[in-house]
């Protein structure tokens, strides 16, 4: 019975070893890629023969593709996208899991049928709405496009509401603690895991958008994000003498994205371990 136990353990992780290996071939491909001082954009091997940083610093020093400008564009807009769209996500899912109201499941059904659409349907009309309001090829428009459609991504953080007890707002109410007491001092200190989780959702899109940053922005090179920026480096006349600096590239756009998962991590454990002794 024991070896039999044995055997399927070995087996699992043999399975997560390989499906490991597979998942992380890709990423070490592009950190080699990027590190790599020869060749151009196809080579028939995996370790890079000559190794430098120069692909790194080109991002920085060139003219042709300021990538340190699209940075900053992207970190822009990624952090006012976040702080709006979590503050419009949380106060609608925290009004619609508490306050009773009518047409509250017309208005329910209604954001489950909108959400079913793909948010490119709307391009040309946002698009179109946006040129009428002066506000193409700017990074305002962006924000706006972006923190947009929160409203309708309330049901994940409305289901998570609706597990914390009423009973608690409740006996909040019997002590004399306002609504706004009641979200402030119990609600969102349970809510850390949702809150996190949306902050991140939020944070995320705008680095990994790039159709609705392409019709927006157009050629205003200046205002480019990286995702724009980075695949501008991709064509026929500039991909063989780009391509390692567009790893390079894909490397550091990842670091802002792991560090603020790794920096709010802890809320998730925090929040769920330590939120309903709370």
């Amino acid at each position: 019975m024991k070896s039999k136990r044995r055997m399927q353990l070995g087996f699992i992780y043999t399975l997560l070893i390989v499906l490991s290996i597979i998942w992380l071939f890709p990423i070490a491909w592009v950190i080699l890629t990027s590190l790599r001082g020869e060749g151009t954009a196809y080579v028939n091997y995996f370790i890079p023969k000559t190794w430098t940083l120069e692909n790194y610093i080109n991002l920085f020093t060139n003219e042709s593709f300021p990538f340190g400008k699209w940075f900053i564009n992207t970190l822009i807009v990624a952090l006012a996208t976040c702080i709006i769209s979590t503050f419009i996500t949380v106060a609608m899912a925290y009004s619609l899991s508490r306050i009773k109201f009518k047409f509250r499941n017309g208005f329910l059904k209604l954001a489950l049928v909108l959400n079913m659409f793909p948010g490119f349907m709307s391009m040309i009309a946002v698009y179109y709405i946006l040129k009428a309001l002066n506000l193409t090829q700017s990074l305002t428009a962006l924000v706006l496009v972006y923190s947009s459609g929160a409203a309708l991504g309330f049901y994940i953080a409305k289901g998570f509401f609706d597990t914390i007890p009423y009973s608690l707002d409740e006996s909040a109410m019997i002590d004399g603690a306002t609504r706004k007491d009641i979200f402030f001092k119990i609600t969102l200190p349970l809510s850390k895991p949702i809150i996190v989780y949306t902050a991140l959702i939020a944070f995320i899109g705008p680095w990994m958008d790039f159709i609705f940053a392409q019709v927006i922005l157009g050629d205003a090179t200046s205002k480019y994000t990286v995702a724009i920026g980075l695949f501008s480096m991709l064509q026929p006349d500039t991909i063989n003498k780009w391509f390692m600096s567009f790893t390079a590239g894909s490397v550091l756009i990842a670091v802002p994205i792991t560090l603020l998962f790794m920096f709010m991590q802890k809320y998730y454990v925090e929040g769920i371990t330590g939120g309903s002794v709370k």
